[in-house]
């Protein structure tokens, strides 16, 4: 066999034996998969046939049967709730949620593991505040007010000042600056500043050109035109003497309660408001069977005529949700 034919069936061999090791199955290669966590999320609401009348509810103790959960959870002040899954329950598996509450019929409601949105409606129990005839309070004129740190600008006054800008004209350069635009003529470069003070600042601040040839001038910084606490100016002038003036409203900063009302929304009952994140000092001012009485909001607020219940929104803003206590109606 001549070489030729010996190089052709060892390079057949080989592409026989590449295509044989192509085939096995390569250990270490393949990534295990992880199967991500499954979550029960959904929301509490009350059983009410007018949407506007389904009230989120808290504080429901939330579990599932079988231990198919990691552990039990309450829903927040929006009735959200949120439960993990063990490892080992697969999507699709059937799961039972429980919901209990001392204000609310028990509720069993029967889902699938996944990435549904699930809502529970319980049916609230009502009780009667007195005995049969009792009297009911009223509850009317509701207002909330709070207070607001605001800032405001006070004008006390202005400031001048005037500055020189020293030259003779028609006098050549000769390539020594400062020279005029196009290095011609002979220039000088004059400025000034101005100081408004601690804890004030300049607003409308202006540069004026007031004597001599100002049309043979030009701004050379501009330090003023923003305002601040410091203003200032340069200017290039390349013809006789002119004369500026560099002047400014100053302002000083006062900071002021500002108080605000707002009134709250009522459905049913209960109502919901918000206050900001920068409120202070809030209350309620409420008439109790035609009696004004006001009611300071702490961080949690405590009603003798209300169930209330607050949760902080993602600009910081206070949400707070109150239901009327048995005995007590809007009006």
């Amino acid at each position: 066999m001549n070489a030729t034919k010996k190089v052709a069936l060892v390079a057949a061999a080989l592409a026989v034996l590449a295509g044989a090791i192509g085939r096995l199955p390569i250990s270490g290669w393949s990534r295990p998969t992880v199967a991500e966590p499954l979550y029960i999320r959904g929301a509490v609401v009350e059983q009410e046939n007018d949407p506007a009348k389904q009230l989120p509810i808290s504080d429901v103790d939330v579990t599932v049967a079988n231990n198919a959960a990691v552990s039990r959870v309450t829903s927040d002040s929006s009735g959200f709730f949120s439960l993990s899954l063990r490892p080992d329950v697969k999507p699709g598996t059937p799961i039972s949620l429980k919901f209990r509450s001392s204000d609310h019929k028990p509720l069993d409601l029967n889902v699938v593991a996944g990435d549904e949105i699930n809502i529970a409606r319980m049916v609230p129990v009502r009780q009667e505040a007195q005995s049969r005839g009792g009297p009911v309070v009223s509850v009317a004129g509701i207002s909330v007010r709070y207070s607001i740190e605001t800032t405001n600008a006070v004008n006390v006054g202005s400031a001048v000042k005037t500055f020189q800008v020293m030259n003779t004209g028609n006098l050549p350069c000769a390539g020594k600056p400062p020279c005029s635009p196009g290095m011609r003529w002979k220039a000088a470069v004059g400025s000034a500043t101005l100081d408004a003070g601690e804890g004030k600042e300049f607003r409308n601040a202006r540069l004026s050109c007031i004597a001599g040839p100002c049309p043979f001038t030009a701004v050379e910084s501009d330090n003023f035109s923003k305002g601040g606490r410091t203003i200032g100016a340069s200017v290039r002038n390349w013809s006789d003497t002119t004369t500026f003036l560099l002047e400014g409203d100053v302002f000083r900063r006062q900071i002021a309660d500002v108080i605000r009302q707002a009134f709250p929304v009522i459905i049913d009952q209960a109502m919901s408001f918000t206050l900001p994140a920068s409120a202070e000092g809030a209350s309620i001012e409420a008439k109790l069977d035609g009696s004004p009485i006001v009611f300071p909001i702490g961080p949690t607020p405590t009603l003798s005529w209300a169930n209330c219940s607050v949760r902080t929104g993602q600009d910081q803003a206070r949400v707070f949700w109150c239901e009327l206590r048995p005995g007590y109606r809007f009006s």
